[in-house]
């Protein structure tokens, strides 16, 4: 056996992340681990990466008894790990990235020669010379692949690999992967994706609430059933029932929006024009990186547009800051959720409060009804199953799946006429991503216009009534959900003929 973990705690207060957790990986397996948002996934990986010291248990690596003190010590014993986020300096070159990344003199000796060959190997074309901002996301995770590749990892641990990634990247990465299961290296995959999970991994660990409650072979079990192993409860389907959209008129509207970006690295948007009617979910796909960030911002106010390029329900609010905005009806939820969503040091009552103030009976004359405030909080956490000990919790305190249903209900219970959300259920669990999905087509059913921004195309095709591609700040022409494909807005998201469609 590689790895076997017996009896893992880790406790926090307030906490127990992992529960006496017990997991054995074998040399050449793709091992899934698997469970809802707060299951203890993340503590359980980061022990093992040596980020996280366990309280109690025992690590065997090789029939050896070890201690995983630091990620060095976890590279030193052959583990490597491809975070969800990279860590990237986008002002310099790829192999300066990777070198960042090696602590031995030795192994940056020939590094261009080496980069070269294990990208040419496992099909993962990178050049050591290019600069990483002008890569594409699925670049960039390429370059994170290949630094663990140099060191020749007997395991290596992904998490979330594919939420960056177009399907046609997804399904080289899928290629990789097995090669390096052929050759012997274990894998170690976590994902909500459940029907990657079922194409790929040939054995699942799957946790709750931070123990472990069962085991499978992922390609045995339907996704719904492995749904419902991790949250424990029927997995029910939103239903998203006949678009409304055209019974009245645009309730947003973007005409010829045009603006440039506001870091050296971002992207340019280029005469987006688009209009969202209430009853509808317009989703926006697209591969991180291609003008999303961008958009948010223009839609939501931070960054300022021409004054008649955004419009809500007919009145011209290109020139208005957010506030202003929220005044006119609009609501909306950024990608990012501490520090943008939400203030991490602040209470859930108070983050609240930050984007719900206009609500009627939460301020009067300027004075802040704290009772009320606390009563929304307690709403927003009842109504969206928000795992948390109460509106007092500061918002550093919640799991990111939890943070996000917060932030999500925070805008729903408003009742917005329209609402823009940047990924809405990035790294939330099947149950939790099942009630958000539920809640927008309940929004919009009820006479909003939403529109969703994902890189998930899974989730554009459950939720939206038409579809566009994002790609080099360049909006397609929408198209209605039964006439689009998969591999359609695959390739629009990979920027395969996105102006001839825009």
């Amino acid at each position: 056996m590689l790895l076997k973990l017996t009896d893992i705690t880790k406790a926090y207060p307030g906490c127990v992340a992992n529960d006496h957790v017990s997991l054995e990986i074998a040399s050449g397996e793709i091992h899934a681990l698997l469970g809802e948002n707060g299951a203890g996934k993340s503590t359980l990986v980061k022990i093992i990466y040596g980020v996280v010291r366990p309280d109690e248990g025992q690590i065997t690596w090789q029939d050896n008894r070890v201690t995983i003190g630091s990620p060095r010590a976890a590279q030193r014993l052959g583990i490597g790990m491809v975070f969800q986020h990279f860590s990237l300096f986008e002002a310099l070159t790829v192999e300066e990235n990777i070198a960042l990344g090696l602590a031995d003199a030795a192994a940056r000796e020939g590094l261009r020669e080496k980069i070269i060959r294990v990208s040419a190997q496992y099909g993962l074309a990178l050049d050591p010379a290019r600069v990483v901002h002008d890569l594409s996301v699925g670049e960039r995770q390429r370059i994170e692949i290949v630094r663990c590749l140099l060191s020749e990892p007997k395991l290596l641990i992904m998490d979330e690999p594919t939420s960056v990634l177009t399907p046609q990247e997804a399904t080289q990465l899928f290629h990789t992967l097995r090669r390096l299961a052929a050759e012997g290296c274990a894998i170690l995959y976590i994902s909500h994706k459940l029907e990657e999970v079922r194409a790929l991994c040939g054995a699942a660990t799957i946790m709750r609430l931070g123990r472990v409650v069962g085991h499978c072979r992922p390609a045995e079990q339907t996704v719904k059933q492995l749904a419902e192993m991790m949250i424990n409860a029927e997995l029910k389907s939103p239903a998203r029932g006949a678009a409304q959209a055209g019974n009245g008129p645009p309730r947003l509207t973007l005409a010829a929006l045009s603006l440039p970006s506001q870091t050296p690295f971002g992207t340019d948007l280029k005469d987006i024009s688009v209009s969202v009617a209430g009853g509808e979910i317009l989703g926006i796909a697209g591969v991180a990186g291609n003008g999303q960030s961008e958009l948010m911002e223009a839609l939501c106010g931070e960054v300022l547009a021409p004054r008649d390029a955004i419009a809500i329900d007919g009145a011209a609010a290109g020139r208005m800051r957010p506030q202003a905005r929220r005044g006119m009806g609009a609501g909306f939820v950024p990608e990012e959720r501490n520090g943008h969503g939400a203030v991490p040091g602040m209470s859930l009552a108070e983050n609240a409060l930050l984007a719900a103030s206009r609500r009627p009976g939460l301020v009067r004359r300027g004075m802040v009804n704290a009772a009320r405030v606390r009563d929304f909080a307690q709403a927003i956490i009842a109504r969206f199953d928000v795992r948390t000990t109460g509106p007092e919790a500061a918002a550093r305190a919640l799991s990111g799946g939890n943070l996000q249903k917060f932030l999500i209900g925070r805008e729903v219970l408003q009742n917005p006429g329209v609402l823009v959300i940047n990924q809405p259920t990035w790294g939330v669990d099947a149950g939790a991503a099942a009630f958000i999905h539920a809640s927008l087509i309940g929004l919009a059913r009820a006479g909003a216009a939403v529109v969703v921004i994902s890189q998930d195309l899974d989730e554009i095709f459950v939720l939206a009534d038409r579809i566009a591609v994002l790609a080099g700040g360049r909006l397609s022409q929408p198209v209605a959900a039964e006439a689009a494909t998969v591999e359609s807005i695959g390739l629009l998201m990979g920027g395969t003929n996105v102006a001839a469609h825009a």
